[in-house]
């Protein structure tokens, strides 16, 4: 019979019900009063009971977007770091490449689950999403789409049920 402490509900009931987050917005046009993606994630992380800690908004430049991704990393109060922005295929788009180079771990569950669900609602486009989900010095480090309504996505279905949990895993 296996251990029950170890089930995902217990996992859960035994999770952080607050996590710091930093919001990072990339992109080459985006202002902070034109920034309707990370709106729509700061929102839904204050309505779920999460901390907001910071948010910036970048250029899509690796080293900017690795720079602010580090400092917020060795902030004590960012437990979780969420990016918009830069996910795509375009010349511009190299959000995936610079955060992939800083992650200790990936879990890439995230990624087939957020484009398996995309894809319900935009169809076969979902595979032009580049979003990814990993750890860097024990914080979850995730990249969603530029979209609002992938931001939404994301949060509702993927994020927000299970921040508390991936928080407490990676700090184990």
């Amino acid at each position: 019979m296996s251990d029950p402490a170890s089930t995902p509900r217990e996992h859960k009931a035994t999770a952080p019900r607050s996590i710091g987050c930093f919001v990072l917005t990339i992109s080459d046009t985006k202002t902070p009063e034109t920034d309707t993606s990370g709106a729509v994630i700061r929102e839904l992380l204050n309505a779920g009971g999460h901390t907001v800690v910071g948010s910036s908004v970048v250029r899509d430049e690796p080293a900017d977007v690795q720079r602010v991704v580090r400092n917020a990393c060795a902030d004590p109060k960012v437990q979780a770091v969420i990016l918009t922005g830069g996910t795509g295929i375009t010349s511009r788009d190299s959000t995936y490449e610079a955060v992939e180079a800083l992650l200790d771990k990936r879990l890439p569950g995230f990624g087939e689950l957020f484009r398996m669900l995309s894809y319900q609602e935009v169809g076969a486009a979902a595979m032009l999403s580049r979003a990814q989900m990993g750890v860097r010095d024990r914080r979850i480090v995730v990249s969603l789409p530029g979209s609002p309504n992938a931001c939404r996505l994301a949060l509702e279905k993927l994020l927000l049920p299970e921040l508390g949990h991936l928080v407490r895993e990676v700090s184990r």
